[in-house]
């Protein structure tokens, strides 16, 4: 393993070296990380069994103030990683991950905050017959954020510097497949870090009152869809769609609030109301109950750069049919292709139990 790091540092650092007209600086790390599995479900008490551990690779670019949200953000970093974690549990195995993530610093940037967003891969998901203690995944595929915190010094000898602090790590695919109990691991991590270009560049100072730049109430539409499938294993993956007007104040350049309304179409929904009422559970489910719900929400938009972080609590106005409560939570990345045009990637859940994993396209007025 240490020889292949080392050979992948190499390789980076001949590429981004032929780089030579430009005055770009980047810097690669490498993370060994031990924790243990958290339990936010009784239903995975069994798994947690031993205590998780890992590699975390990381390639990023620094950013000196060249752009105006480099200046807000404190001079962020950004960049891919690739983690991989051995679950220390027979039944949940290893996972591979690939992420895209940002680095914001702190305390004169001796602290770092790392969030990453990705997909993971992992070898050992339930299966009925082979592996059906394996609760937290119902597929290979899913998807994964991390994040770290982290006491860094760069530089300390010709390039190479240390870091070291507290993770977490989710992976859960947002009930596309059932089961999905999800798993959350929290570990200590410590590595090392290597400055590509070891001359480090002048920031571009930032402007007082950059962050000012509200901007009028603003109005727009959103389709959101994908595929998902209730808690009973084996009932079947439906698509779903969900209808969403919303309005939004932008306070700054940096954050706005959300308000808006919804209404949501799921056919997993339908088939687990049939479920119930042809089961034999005897809990007054007829089989007529209506599946669509209506929902209000409340939300806040954090923006850096093209990409901002989504934060929303709903609640079902309209509510026929009792499922998983009637106050659900949204949260995600979303993407503006163009100031008007925006996408989405978000996990609607209620508590700590997703529901779905929505793609969204929207515009705005």
């Amino acid at each position: 393993m240490i020889k292949k790091i080392c050979l992948l540092f190499c390789v980076i650092h001949l590429y981004v070296s032929a780089q030579t007209e430009s005055k770009l600086d980047y810097t690669i790390d490498v993370n060994n990380f031990y924790g243990t599995i958290l339990k936010h479900n009784p239903d995975i008490s069994h798994l947690i069994t031993g205590h998780p551990s890992g590699v975390i690779l990381s390639f990023q670019r620094k950013t000196y103030g060249d752009e105006a949200w480099q200046r807000l953000y404190n001079y962020p970093d950004y960049g891919v990683s690739f983690l991989y974690q051995d679950m220390d549990n027979q039944y949940l195995g290893e996972h591979y991950g690939v992420f895209a993530h940002y680095n914001f610093y702190f305390l004169k940037r001796a602290l770092m905050l790392r969030i990453g967003q990705g997909a993971s891969y992992g070898n050992k998901p339930y299966d009925q017959d082979k592996n059906f203690r394996n609760v937290a995944y119902g597929s290979h595929l899913v998807s994964a954020s991390y994040a770290l915190l982290q006491f860094k010094k760069e530089n300390v000898i010709k390039g190479l510097g240390v870091q070291a602090g507290l993770g977490v790590v989710h992976y859960s695919n947002g009930n596309s497949k059932a089961p999905n109990k999800s798993t959350n691991t929290l570990f200590l991590n410590a590595g090392l870090t290597y400055s590509i270009d070891e001359e480090s560049q002048e920031y571009v100072e930032k402007e007082k009152g950059a962050v000012k730049g509200g901007e009028p109430i603003g109005f727009g539409f959103i389709l959101r869809s994908g595929i998902n499938e209730s808690d009973v294993v084996g009932s079947g993956r439906f698509p779903f769609y969900t209808l969403t007007a919303f309005a939004d104040k932008r306070l700054n350049k940096k954050s706005a609030l959300l308000l808006g309304t919804e209404v949501f179409f799921s056919k997993a929904l339908e088939r687990y109301i049939d479920f119930r009422a042809t089961g034999g559970f005897n809990d007054g489910t007829s089989g007529d109950e209506d599946s669509k719900r209506v929902g209000v929400f409340l939300g806040h938009e954090l923006r850096v750069n093209r990409i901002s972080v989504l934060t929303q609590v709903g609640y079902y106005a309209y509510y026929p049919y009792d499922f998983e409560g009637q106050t659900y939570l949204r949260a995600g990345v979303r993407y503006y292709f163009t100031k008007k045009v925006l996408g989405s990637l978000t996990v609607k859940s209620h508590a700590a139990k997703a529901e779905a994993m929505e793609f969204s396209i929207g515009y705005r007025l």
